[in-house]
């Protein structure tokens, strides 16, 4: 069977956690999407780790760990994971780089920078890892495939069409220095040896995977906000961020996936720009306090090291994000931040123009929403490591039923912890 482990929200609502605790009961873990531009935050009998191209099954030596198609390959920062697990102690992965997917190069990076800096205040809040360039000339078709690694002549002629477009933007537009197309050639031909190993036929291997009733686990990578057709446009990233992309991304068969769970965490965290939309954000010293207890030392980047924006739990977008993401569970993260708290807000509804909805709406509406709240107590203990869910107190269960209530998806694992098996499942 197929299960796709997603995001709710805004991205950072671990992930990384719910899928390294799926890949033990799992064949096959597939990154289908996004590149370097987020991380999994993992902790384990190993260490942390904060993995960004990697699939988060690379600790289970019984796992198949697949980059697919979908992804945005940066080859030198997939080299440098590599090198820095198993320079802690994990044993070399299994891992198969799908010969269809494409190269995220350096002039994606360069360009992201220059056009991030060319609209200054009007900026997007890119991570700067050349995503948004990348997924540009993949549609453009001026991309570069991993395939193209291995024939030569090919790889010069499709790097020298690539680069004319290039420099007229860098020098023209931007006003930087023109690439050097040789330097790029060498470059990726020692590329090529880093990542010569792992180069396989991933199609006719998950697809064969599938066939033999092998439990495939689909990685997503940010959260269904961020999905440039369903999430807030322009605000967004540039690959598909939601499960169904993973028949694209992966790839499987339509009807291959049966279960998809949406991770959401116990109250509401974003990274990007300030210019993007977030309605139940709180702000001032309350804010403070809440990003500096959550997720595991406190709310910052994985990638960036970006301090988040954080907010109470907004059951409006998780609503509509398990729906946009056909979630058939969900899993809620970090319960045990909460329980510093005497009272916590839930944002139930979007006040627009006077109008109290319960419906996501689209961006241009979404910047003039406010919130509607409602209040519940807090618990007041704290309950990090419980993994019996009746042991829970009951205003924190009263908490879940709460939040499983509005988002009308059943929350089926609950997280009482950043560690593996901090987990109360219900």
């Amino acid at each position: 069977m197929v299960k796709a482990i997603v995001g709710a929200n805004w991205g950072d609502e671990g992930k990384g956690k719910i899928t390294d605790l799926l890949a033990e009961q799992s064949d096959v873990v597939v990154r289908f999407q996004g590149g370097a531009n987020a991380g999994h935050t993992i902790i384990n009998d190993y260490g942390r780790f904060a993995l960004h191209i990697l699939p988060s099954g690379i600790f289970y030596p019984h796992v198949t760990n697949v980059i697919g198609n979908g992804v945005a390959l940066d080859i030198a920062k997939l080299a440098a994971e590599l090198a820095d697990i198993t320079g802690q102690g994990v044993p070399a992965p299994n891992l198969i780089v799908s010969e269809r997917a494409q190269l995220l190069m350096p002039y994606h990076v360069l360009q992201d920078g220059y056009e991030e800096e060319r609209l200054g205040g009007r900026a997007f809040g890119s991570t700067k890892s050349g995503i948004a360039p990348f997924y540009s000339d993949k549609y453009a078709k001026t991309g570069i495939q991993v395939c193209d690694l291995f024939e030569e002549a090919r790889l010069r002629d499709r790097l020298h069409r690539a680069v004319e477009v290039k420099n007229v933007l860098f020098e023209h537009l931007y006003h930087k220095p023109a690439l050097d197309e040789d330097q790029l050639f060498g470059q990726l031909l020692s590329l090529r040896e880093r990542i010569a190993p792992y180069v396989g036929d991933a199609v006719s291997f998950l697809h064969e995977a599938v066939r033999s009733g092998k439990t495939v686990l689909l990685e997503g990578q940010l959260g269904s906000m961020k999905d440039p057709d369903l999430g807030i446009f322009p605000m967004t990233t540039s690959s598909h961020t939601l499960a169904g992309y993973g028949c694209v991304g992966a790839p499987v068969p339509p009807t291959a996936i049966e279960d998809v769970i949406c991770v959401t965490k116990a109250y509401s965290s974003s990274v990007g720009s300030h210019t993007e939309p977030f309605v139940s954000e709180l702000t001032g010293p309350e804010g403070d306090e809440l990003r500096r207890r959550g997720g595991d030392r406190g709310e910052f980047g994985a990638t960036t090291g970006r301090p988040r924006r954080v907010g109470w739990f907004d059951a409006v977008a998780t609503k509509y994000g398990c729906m946009v993401q056909g979630a058939t569970q969900a899993a809620l993260t970090c319960l045990d931040v909460l329980g510093y708290l005497d009272e916590i807000k839930v944002c139930v509804g979007y006040d627009v123009d006077g109008a109290v909805t319960d419906k996501f709406p689209t961006t241009p509406a979404l910047m003039r929403a406010r919130p509607v709240f409602e209040t519940l107590p807090g618990w007041k203990c704290d309950v990090r490591g419980v993994t019996d869910y009746s042991a829970l107190p009951a205003n924190a269960r009263r908490y879940v039923e709460f939040l499983e209530e509005r988002i009308g998806v059943p929350i089926k694992i609950v997280s009482t912890g950043p560690r593996r098996h901090e987990i109360a499942m219900r």
